[in-house]
Order: C-alpha cells, then structure tokens, then sequence
C-alpha cells in the first residue's frame, strides 16, 4: 500500500506548488457541500426572497457569489493552480427540517489538475454569503459540514463520498491458474 504524505510540501517540508505538467488534460468534475442553520424565522426571510433588513434575494445572491469564488481559486488558496472552469453549477434549497439552506456546488474542467477547490471554495463562499445577508436578523447563524461530496477524472479516477473504497488489483497472467 502506498504510503500517504502531503503533496503540496517538500522533502524537507518547505511548502510547494505541485508540478504538474506531465499529466495529462482530462474532464474533471468536482462536487461539494455545505449547510448554514438558522432559526426557522429567519428562514422564513429567506424563503420569502426579502433576506435581513430588505438585503434582497439571499439565495440568488449566495449562487452568484459561489461561482465567482470558484473562478478566483488561484488567486486565494496560495498554492492552487489556475484552472479553465467549463462550468460551476451552485444549487441552494431550503430545508425547514434543518432549519436552513443545503448548498451543493458542482465544477468542472478540462485540465492537468482537479476541480475540488473550486467546488468547495464555491460553496463555503456560497454559505458564508447567506450568512452575511442573514446576520441582521440572526446572530446564531451556523455554517457546518462544508465537504467534498464527490470528484471524478484524472489520475484517481472517481472517488465519493461514502463509497466503499476500490480495490486495485493486479492482474493474473493468461494461462497460469491460481492456488
């Protein structure tokens, strides 16, 4: 089994930005999560689109919000790389059993590197956007569970959240029979 280390630092733990121009271009899609908890009043807000002190729709103002974060990644996680977005979808639902709003946030690329930051910084940007808009009516507001749900392409291939783990075997040689 391979040994687990820290790609973004070096041999003698100085941090570094990951080469990457060997590998190759490839479709990547990522997709997080996050949820914000609030009180069912201001929930209410929310849903009837006036958000705190008449601030305006509060969950098309977080999508917005999400898919210009994710576009500005490089500029804001230290050592990610630049990617070309093909799309960033941010989707946010009202859930009264919560109470609050569920965000998801879906990016995709054709690149040399992964899409997860993107998707995460989209909605972790997205949450703290409904906070901002919501912190007049309601101080407690909670941001929580901010995730990577699933990410597809490149080198690891598919992997989501909850699935169990592939298992990479070698391959039998033809005409050789097992023990």
């Amino acid at each position: 089994m391979k040994k687990a280390r820290l790609s973004h630092v070096d041999a003698r733990g100085a941090a570094r930005m990951v080469d990457v121009a060997d590998k190759p271009e490839t479709a990547r899609t990522a997709t997080a999560s996050a949820t914000v908890k609030m009180k069912r009043e201001t929930l209410r807000l929310v849903e009837r689109a006036t958000g705190a002190r008449g601030k305006g729709d509060v969950l098309a103002v977080a999508r917005l919000a999400g898919i210009m974060a994710a576009r500005r990644t490089a500029e804001l996680i230290p050592l990610c790389h630049p990617i070309r977005l093909t799309d960033c979808q941010v989707d946010l639902t009202t859930d009264r059993a919560l109470p609050g709003v569920r965000i998801r946030a879906t990016a995709r690329a054709v690149d040399r590197t992964g899409v997860e930051m993107e998707a995460m910084l989209a909605a972790t940007t997205a949450a703290l956007t409904v906070y901002d808009m919501v912190k007049g009516a309601e101080r407690e507001t909670e941001i929580g569970a901010v995730r990577l749900e699933e990410k597809a392409g490149g080198r690891s291939g598919h992997w989501r959240r909850g699935a169990a783990p592939r298992l990479r075997l070698k391959p039998i040689a033809r005409g050789r029979a097992s023990k």
